[in-house]
């Protein structure tokens, strides 16, 4: 009687202990759900939970709602009509647009990347209300809008002050100090040297927010990156969001099916302030290519170059589409000719190949052609002679190998709820971080 009774007690001393024990991270885990719907499996968004820190409205939606002074006085539309449809901008309805056209096409504003991926954000299955979970931690700070207020007429202060502001915020948080910042990423519809004015001078450009010593810890998602080792490029906005893989797989076949009279195109301006712009060569070789290359001159007055209709127009009529340096090293357009089935020839490499490593095949001949730029203005190679000697067999290769890496370079639209559009831009984005973070996590033990 007495072992059985000692048994019945040591059994329910053992079964209380396991109850006592405190749970360990990983027994947490398997608590937390996705924010947004169910997980198919209970276990499907373990190392894929993502934190979004609730910012003062201050950092992202005063932006918005006070959207008039985003306006310069040279624009030509207030930057108040990009901010609807979650920063897609006004949905196209033209009379030249019609089908696949009207409903998945918007006038997109590049500066509006900040927008659009807090929104998709907003939407990811995988989200967490415990930071102790995450796998990564979301900064919804819209940097380049903020920027933009400040940039032209203002002094340094003013244009540093909100990115100091935002990190004494961060610092204050307890999700900080668990790895001091390296699980944080932001983005940036601005180009990563925006962010790194090295004087003090009023006359210099930017701000010197990814110079601040906590910055230096942040991921930076960014239209264009540089040396740093902290930010990484991704895509520009195209203008067509599509909610469904069918509407994309349509378009692709779209694509195959062009007619392409032209060898080659330019979209762009001569940029004659810029002492070692390629631009004026590219533009004088166009014209002199006895009608094989289309130009559209964006320097002329009127809205055609920011018409998104006669942009994909001029692309999936031409073979080949120019895509030297704009302002900085990349340009929009490298994007745009991609969706249009267009093989983009550039005339430096900071133009792609050492950008967008998470989206492009390393291997750039096999979807591009470059050209030194070097090499154009001295005269050693004409790009009509140089594009000529492409092989049918090599321009249907790389056409294909473009038109495939279509998916990667949109940002789809899922405001609907649904998500359909696999593996787009922001969702290698996003795969992107959680495997950078895990590393930066491991390199810390």
């Amino acid at each position: 009687m007495f072992s059985i009774v000692l048994l019945i007690f040591l059994r329910h001393l053992f079964f209380f202990s396991i109850d006592a024990r405190p749970s360990s991270h990983h027994h947490s885990k398997k608590k937390i759900h996705s924010l947004v719907g169910e997980s198919s499996s209970q276990d499907s968004c373990l190392g894929r939970y993502i934190y979004i820190h609730d910012l003062p409205m201050r950092f992202n939606q005063d932006l918005l709602t006070n959207c008039q002074v985003l306006t310069r006085s040279i624009d030509k539309t207030s930057m108040c009509e990009y901010v609807q449809n979650s920063g897609f901008g006004p949905r196209i309805i033209s009379s030249e647009a019609s089908g696949l056209w009207n409903s998945n096409w918007f006038w997109t504003n590049q500066f509006m990347l900040e927008v659009i991926f807090h929104d998709r954000m907003k939407k990811y299955k995988c989200l967490t209300n415990d930071s102790l979970v995450a796998s990564a931690i979301f900064v919804p700070y819209y940097a380049g809008l903020d920027l933009r207020r400040y940039l032209w007429g203002f002094n340094t202060s003013m244009r540093d002050s909100s990115g100091i502001d935002l990190i004494n915020w961060l610092k204050q948080k307890p999700q900080w100090k668990s790895m001091w910042g390296k699980d944080h990423f932001l983005v940036s519809s601005r180009i990563a040297r925006d962010f790194r004015r090295k004087s003090d001078r009023k006359s210099d450009w930017g701000s010197n927010f990814r110079f601040l010593p906590e910055s230096k810890n942040l991921s930076m998602l960014t239209i264009e990156s540089g040396p740093w080792e902290n930010d990484i490029a991704v895509p520009y906005p195209t203008s067509f969001h599509p909610s469904s893989d069918d509407q994309v797989l349509q378009w692709q076949n779209l694509m195959r099916t062009q007619n392409r009279p032209y060898l080659f195109s330019f979209a762009g301006a001569s940029r004659t302030r810029q002492k070692n712009s390629t631009r004026k060569e590219i533009i004088r070789h166009c014209q002199s290519s006895n009608k094989l290359c289309k130009l559209l001159d964006c320097s002329s007055v009127g809205h055609e170059c920011d018409d998104p209709l006669k942009l994909m127009n001029l692309f999936r009529s031409s073979i080949f589409c120019l895509q030297p340096p704009g302002d900085s090293l990349t340009r929009r357009s490298t994007f745009d000719s991609i969706l249009a089935g267009c093989i983009p020839v550039f005339f430096h490499p900071g133009s792609a190949y050492t950008q967008y490593l998470w989206y492009l095949p390393k291997n750039y001949s096999n979807y591009s052609v470059f050209i030194s730029a070097t090499d154009l203005k001295l005269g050693k190679v004409r790009i009509e002679e140089k594009l000529v000697t492409v092989s049918k067999d090599e321009v249907a290769s790389m056409r294909e190998e473009v038109i495939r890496l279509i998916p990667r370079i949109i940002y789809g639209d899922r405001r609907s709820g649904v998500e359909s559009v696999e593996d787009d831009a922001f969702d290698l984005a996003i795969k992107g971080v959680l495997k950078r973070v895990d590393r930066l996590r491991g390199s810390d033990l």
